[in-house]
Order: structure tokens, then C-alpha cells, then sequence
């Protein structure tokens, strides 16, 4: 009995959930392309975030307010369209995989950025200890 009654639930449950209707079209839906810019920089705001809070806050940076200034939106318009684009899973999929390929992007940019200073600190390294060389030969020869 417990199992027949536990069989129906799920059925019950199965079945409303296909009634699930697509959310009505927002009379101000952001463009697919601007929600994947706006979605990458939210990406990047909640790193910074999570890499120096503090930093964000000495310089009063409201990491949501600063991305809803910038596309000129506002939550309740990002949330209408995160929602109605959300329903359709795979056009959802299409925009974060292009999230996804604009952040790896950028990314391998930083990274290329990071060795050139890498490089450019180790060169200046060696000139810096190509000159302490030169000093203390100096020192030496007019010691002797």
C-alpha cells in the first residue's frame, strides 16, 4: 500500500511539473548578446569579489550597481530576462557557453599578460645584477 501510494505521489509530481508555462516575454528583454556581456561581467565582478572584498569596498564598488550602471539595466529587468531565457535550456546553454569561451578568452589573455611581466621583471633582474657584478669588480680592482 505504502508503495502504490508512494508510486502515485511521483506521478503527481511528474506530471505537474509539465505544466510549467514559458514566462511571458518581458517588454524590455535584454538582447541576447548584452546578457552574455552582462553575465561575463557578473562572472568577473563576484572573482574580484572573491579575490579582494576589501579592495571593492575601500573603493565603494557595489559590484551589481557598477554592472547595472554600465548596460544601463536594472535587477528586476535582468532577473525578468534571466528567467524567460532560463526556461529554454538549450538557447540558455548556447549563452553561457559563450560566457564560458569569453572568460577561458580572457583568461589566456591575463595569463599572456602575467608572463610578458614575468619576463620583463627577470630581465630587469639581470641587468640589475649584471651591474652589482660590474660594481664589485670595480671595488676589487681598485682595492688591490
Amino acid at each position: 500500500m505504502n508503495r502504490l501510494i508512494s508510486i502515485l505521489i511521483l506521478i503527481l509530481v511528474v506530471l505537474s511539473c509539465n505544466n510549467i508555462e514559458r514566462p511571458k516575454k518581458p517588454d524590455n528583454l535584454i538582447s541576447k548578446d548584452k546578457m552574455v556581456d552582462v553575465i561575463t561581467d557578473i562572472s568577473l565582478m563576484n572573482a574580484a569579489k572573491g579575490l579582494d572584498k576589501d579592495l571593492l569596498e575601500k573603493n565603494a564598488i557595489n559590484p551589481a550597481n557598477y554592472i547595472y550602471e554600465k548596460y544601463d539595466i536594472d535587477s528586476t529587468q535582468f532577473a525578468a530576462s534571466n528567467n524567460y531565457y532560463a526556461y529554454d535550456v538549450k538557447e540558455y546553454e548556447k549563452i553561457y557557453t559563450r560566457v564560458k569561451e569569453r572568460l577561458e578568452k580572457k583568461k589566456a589573455e591575463y595569463n599572456l599578460l602575467q608572463e610578458q611581466d614575468k619576463k620583463e621583471k627577470d630581465s630587469i633582474r639581470q641587468v640589475k645584477k649584471k651591474e652589482r657584478d660590474s660594481i664589485k669588480k670595480l671595488n676589487i680592482n681598485i682595492n688591490r
